[in-house]
């Protein structure tokens, strides 16, 4: 679940904790801004990048993060 409003209410949470107990990935469309975005698409490519990333969908709307650790 995409979730668009942050924070969420208190009607939202006990739904969303029954929901991520069944195994669903909450994800808040919340755009980085380390990227330097310089549109608006930036700014949905970065979210629609981040949902494909935990889809395990190949796409290349922006570089993903890696730490030292993950290159070698």
């Amino acid at each position: 679940m995409v979730n668009r409003a942050m924070p969420m209410s208190r009607i939202k949470l006990p739904n969303a904790i029954r929901l991520n107990e069944t195994g669903l990935v909450i994800f808040p469309a919340a755009p980085g801004f380390y990227l330097k975005p310089q549109s608006i698409d930036d700014l949905v490519d970065f979210v629609v990048g981040r949902v494909l990333d935990l889809l395990a969908i190949p796409h290349s709307l922006n570089i993903r993060w890696r730490s030292p650790a993950d290159s070698g």
